[in-house]
């Protein structure tokens, strides 16, 4: 049996299941703190474009902002995270959430509202890289996949209450722009998210350091307490093989992520990066930032966009455990794999809809498609099959790899830089949507499907299986 598909070691006896989730999912909340500033916009887009008079590029861009902030956290997170410890990152991250909420249900135009955005984005690329880290290394091996699945659990999650939040205030009021409570419903939509930003910045308190940080800075004491916490046998070893890979460690920089004599980054750096641009470019996050407009430019009403953006949600929490039940089983390539079959095929589906259906022109003079009732019903179904297989594939499974696929050396820079990228990605696909929706939705959704395809060579080809190794054997 080669190392990648040996059996984990570890037995259910060997640790404490309870704390091990514990400490996952705790640190799991920035996940959701992501989800939740990422979609909330979903239920804002149309009454910001009414109340602020802003043209479609600068909405796409409000829309985007956030995602400037998220590359810059996720690449300053890894750092600073190894010079000032995971917990006190996630502090940080909780306090640029709280601020973001506050300060974007408050905004005064279409520009402060950006700055408030892309503060909060420094909080979600900060959580985002912080929460894999953290949970990979307090993880058993045998079990790390599901605990790190945990991090999707927790961002899907946040989606499905930004969303239902959405609904409930937009429904309250009678539409997302009407008064409530003496703002208008929008603003709230912002201001809801103070509740689990103030639980994260709590909770954070609550847990202790990662080991491998606890003994990079001479606290094997505390790092073997912390082992113990959640492992029953086999801290000596495990404490032995994090000072043999510190051992050789230095403060990790982007220049050790360079090969050795070379220019190009290291080959599983690579690997990374394009995990992380395919996650995106498939267009998942199209589905949560502008379903509720998409669907209503098909004919659907607002209320009724903003049931089936809620519906898709939950059909992204159910299957997000399907893969956490299966991912420490079947793997991660194979996982991925099926995923991009069928991310390839619904999407194939939704392009082929879109592009055949019946253009009529809009009150700004745009062509858009309208969809018979079957039609319609056929792209709705599309829609969630597509939601089912990212989530139980690529939203999960990229996450996992990321806090697990590089060696211990160069983990948090080189997770830092992927999720740069990843975010990178994200502000791509979804500031280019509504011009590229103008072209046509199905040239839209037939770029996605393009990457759905070249994501599933790209696994067969690349990606190596990190099932029930040691993250000390990376």
């Amino acid at each position: 049996m080669s190392q990648t598909e040996q059996a984990p070691k570890e037995t259910r006896d060997d640790y404490y299941l309870g704390k091990a989730i514990h400490l996952a999912s705790v640190a799991a909340l920035g996940g959701f703190l992501f989800g939740f500033d990422t979609a909330v916009i979903n239920g804002t887009v149309g009454a910001i474009e009414a109340d602020f008079e802003v043209g479609k590029g600068l909405l796409g861009f409000i829309v985007s902002s956030a995602l400037l902030g998220c590359v810059a956290g996720a690449y300053l997170a890894g750092r600073l995270a190894d010079r000032i410890g995971r917990i006190r990152v996630m502090v940080l991250a909780a306090a640029m959430f709280l601020a973001s909420a506050i300060g974007s249900g408050l905004a005064f135009g279409p520009w402060d509202l950006i700055g408030w955005r892309v503060l909060g984005g420094l909080g979600v690329g900060a959580a985002s890289v912080i929460a894999p880290a953290y949970i990979a290394e307090i993880s058993p091996a045998s079990i790390r996949g599901r605990l790190g699945s945990l991090q999707q659990m927790a961002i899907v999650t946040g989606i499905f209450v930004a969303l239902l939040s959405d609904y409930f205030l937009a429904t309250t009021a009678g539409g997302a722009a009407d008064p409530l409570w003496g703002l208008t419903a929008w603003r709230w939509m912002f201001i809801a998210e103070v509740v689990p930003a103030l639980a994260y910045g709590v909770l954070a308190l609550t847990i202790p350091e990662s080991p491998r940080f606890l003994v990079a800075n001479h606290d094997e004491r505390n790092a073997r307490e912390v082992l113990g916490s959640v492992m029953k046998h086999g801290i000596d070893s495990r404490m032995k093989e994090i000072k043999r890979t510190l051992a050789v460690d230095t403060r990790a920089s982007v220049k050790d992520l360079v090969k050795p004599g070379g220019g190009n980054l290291l080959p599983i750096v690579w690997i990374g990066i394009a995990l992380s641009v395919f996650q995106q470019f498939v267009g998942i996050n199209v589905i949560f930032y502008y379903s509720s407009t998409l669907w209503r430019s098909v004919g659907f009403s607002e209320e009724d966009a903003l049931t089936q953006t809620v519906i898709t949600s939950v059909t992204n929490i159910v299957v997000t455990i399907v893969a956490i039940l299966l991912i420490d089983r079947i793997g991660r390539r194979r996982l991925l794999t099926i995923g991009s079959a069928g991310m390839a095929l619904t999407l194939g589906t939704l392009a082929f809809l879109f592009a055949t259906a019946q253009q009529v022109e809009n009150a700004d003079g745009v062509l858009e498609p309208v969809l018979s009732d079957s039609s319609g019903v056929s792209a709705l179904i599309a829609a969630n099959l597509f939601v089912v297989f990212f989530g139980m594939s690529w939203g999960p499974g990229v996450w996992v790899l990321l806090g697990e696929m590089f060696n211990n050396r160069i983990r948090s820079t080189a997770l830092g830089v992927a999720a740069a990228a990843q975010w990178l990605a994200n502000f791509a696909i979804s500031t280019s949507f509504p011009s590229m929706a103008n072209i046509g939705l199905g040239f839209a959704y037939g770029f996605y499907t393009t990457f759905a395809v070249l994501s599933l060579l790209f696994v067969i080809k690349f990606v190596p299986e990190t099932k029930g190794r040691e993250l000390e054997d990376m």
